[in-house]
């Protein structure tokens, strides 16, 4: 078994060949949101409930020791943006593939946005990391986005379908991307892409039934998981969501059977 494989098998589950990762790397983009504002409980949390891995800034994983001991795997986010940019949708690389390895990471992400003036230099940002990720056997998720002035709907599932294979085509080993609204739709997408697509969780939602159905759908597609970030770190029991996630991506579980495990424990009767 090769070094990228012993590192994959610790973001995805081995028997399902699926992951339910939870990204946190909010901080840099808008700051300390309500969710992860206490970075190490936020991921107690998480890790509590059954999530195979986590995203965090290279800052955050230097302080590992504030994940209490939980065994997830840590995917090291190495390009960013904040909120008060003339621009939020360009990403700059703020880490290397050899600071992510020297911290521990299990894999690295890099952000792309595509139809803006700027994707020249994020495509060649993810290019270039994916031949350093290659030569140091790390696996390299890539989160593609279609957005830009050139955009007019990012779910628009030919712009999606075209974004994932983008990320396959330049070297990612998983590509996550929006959820196109459907599971007829996304299935294109995925059969379109030759390595494993994962969906992005998006704005809040506004009932757990929607964050549920949207999952279900994208692995009746054929998604490979979900890296679902305010719908989880935000919800109102991180640990029962992430935990609900898992049995549909994970166990293949209905919608009901889902919500069901999302009632607080201590109000159900016995």
């Amino acid at each position: 078994m090769t070094g990228k494989e012993l590192r994959l098998n610790r973001i995805m589950n081995r028997k399902t060949g699926r992951t339910v990762i939870v990204p946190m790397d909010h901080g840099v983009s808008v700051g300390p949101i309500p969710g992860i504002a206490d970075i190490g409980r936020a991921v107690a949390r998480v890790g509590g409930g059954g999530a195979n891995a986590v995203v965090v800034h290279k800052g955050m994983a230097s302080r590992r020791r504030w994940f209490g001991g939980n065994d997830i795997g840590l995917i090291v986010h190495l390009s960013g943006s904040t909120s008060f940019s003339e621009d939020p949708h360009v990403k700059t690389l703020v880490c290397t593939v050899e600071e992510a390895i020297k911290l521990g990471a299990d894999a690295v992400s890099v952000h792309v946005n595509v139809g803006n003036g700027h994707e020249q230099r994020m495509l060649t940002d993810l290019s270039a990391t994916a031949q350093i990720a290659g030569e140091w056997g790390v696996p390299l998720m890539a989160m593609i986005y279609p957005r830009g002035e050139r955009v007019r709907d990012e779910f628009d599932p030919s712009a999606v379908c075209h974004a994932a294979r983008l990320g396959a085509e330049l070297g990612a080993d998983i590509v996550k991307v929006p959820y196109t609204g459907s599971a007829e739709s996304f299935r294109a997408v995925v059969e379109g892409c030759q390595v494993p697509v994962i969906i992005a969780g998006g704005p809040r939602m506004d009932t757990d039934r929607a964050i549920l159905e949207m999952v279900r759908g994208a692995v009746d597609a054929g998604a490979a998981g979900t890296s679902i970030g305010r719908n989880v770190f935000q919800h109102r029991d991180p640990s029962l969501m992430v935990g609900a996630l898992c049995r549909v991506v994970h166990e293949n579980a209905g919608i009901e059977e889902s919500l069901l495990s999302l009632e607080d424990p201590a109000e159900r009767v016995a």
